[in-house]
C-alpha cells in the first residue's frame, strides 16, 4: 500500500475510485490490463490520500445533486478499507450534501456502513451493486480467492433488501469451460430471485482478455486448470471478447427468468435507473 496526492476525484459522470489496484486476487480481473497505465504493482494498493478533501470541495460546489458512483475499477471494500475507512468517509460526505450513491463491490464488508446507506436512501437514493460469478463455493474460492464468497454476498443482498435498499447484480464474468454452465447460472439466478434484486447487468456469458490481464489469467489457468490455457488459445486466439459456446442458451435463460420475476434485465434500463436521482422533495410535497 502507498499514498498518492491526486488532482481530482470525480469524473464528468460523477464516478470515482478512492483506491487503485486491488487485493481480491480474482484471476480474471480486467483492471490488470496495461491500457489503464498503472505505474505500480496491482496488489500494491494506491490510496488517494486527499480524496475526501477533494470530494467535499466538489460536492459543496455543485449546483445540483446527483448519483455518485464508485467501484468500477477498484473494489471500495477491499481489505485495507477495514482500517482506513476511506469509503465510509466518502459516504459521510455524500450523505451530508444530499447526494445519492451507487456502489459496486464483492465484499460483505459493505454491511459495516449500512447505517450510512440508510441515511442516504432516506434523503436521496442508495443502490448496492454486487458482482456474482460462481455459485459453487469451492470454485468461487479458486476464481476469487480473497473476497467474500458468493453465499456471503447473497446474504448481504438480503440484508439490504430487508432494509429497503434496492440492489443490482452484475452477472460476470463467466469463464468458458469452467463456470459457463446451466447449473451455475441457475444457482445465481435463484439467489437474485430470493434477494429480490431490482436489476441484473449481464453483457454475455464470457469475459474479456487483453494485454496485462490475459497473461495473469493464463498463469492462473496453468496453476488451477492444467491444459485450459491451450484450450483458450485454440478457441479464441488473441480475441478481446471471449464468449462461451453456451452464450445464447444461457442468456436466453437469464432474460426469460428475469422477466418472469420482474427483474430489470435490459442494460440501458438498468443504467438509467442507476444514474437517476429521484426528486424526494417533490415526492414529499405530493403526499403532504
Amino acid at each position: 500500500m502507498h499514498y498518492k496526492t491526486v488532482k481530482g476525484i470525480l469524473s464528468q459522470r460523477n464516478s470515482m475510485n478512492i483506491y487503485r489496484g486491488c487485493s481480491h486476487g480474482c484471476i480474471y480481473c480486467d483492471s490488470r490490463s496495461l491500457c489503464y497505465q498503472m505505474d505500480h504493482d496491482f496488489e500494491d494498493i494506491e490510496v488517494k490520500e486527499n480524496a475526501i478533501v477533494l470530494l467535499e470541495s466538489k460536492l459543496s460546489s455543485k449546483r445540483k445533486t446527483a448519483m455518485i458512483g464508485t467501484g468500477s475499477m477498484s473494489d471500495p471494500y477491499m481489505h485495507i478499507e477495514k482500517t482506513l475507512k476511506m469509503t465510509r468517509k466518502a459516504l459521510e460526505v455524500i450523505e451530508r450534501h444530499g447526494f445519492g450513491v451507487t456502489i459496486l463491490t464483492k465484499s460483505s464488508l459493505i454491511l459495516r456502513d449500512l447505517d450510512l446507506y440508510k441515511k442516504i436512501n432516506a434523503k436521496s437514493k442508495s443502490i448496492i451493486q454486487m458482482t456474482l460469478t460462481t455459485y459453487d463455493e469451492d470454485l468461487c474460492k479458486t476464481l476469487e480467492p480473497n473476497v467474500s464468497t458468493t453465499k456471503e454476498r447473497f446474504e448481504t443482498l438480503k440484508v439490504f433488501r430487508d432494509n429497503g435498499i434496492e440492489t443490482v447484480v452484475w452477472l460476470d464474468p463467466f469463464l468458458p469451460f469452467i463456470n459457463d454452465t446451466f447449473e451455475n447460472i441457475k444457482g445465481l439466478m435463484d439467489y437474485c430471485i430470493e434477494a429480490k434484486v431490482k436489476g441484473i447487468v449481464c453483457f454475455g456469458i464470457g469475459l474479456t482478455l487483453r494485454e496485462g490481464n490475459r497473461e495473469y489469467f493464463y498463469k492462473k489457468l496453468d496453476e488451477y486448470f492444467p491444459g485450459f490455457k491451450e484450450k483458450y488459445i485454440k478457441h479464441y486466439g488473441l480475441n478481446y471478447q471471449i464468449l462461451s459456446p453456451n452464450n445464447d442458451k444461457l442468456m436466453n435463460y437469464i432474460r426469460k427468468t428475469s422477466k418472469e420475476h420482474q427483474i430489470m434485465i435490459e442494460t440501458d434500463e438498468v443504467f438509467k435507473y442507476l444514474a437517476t436521482l429521484p426528486n424526494k422533495r417533490l415526492q414529499l410535497s405530493i403526499f403532504d
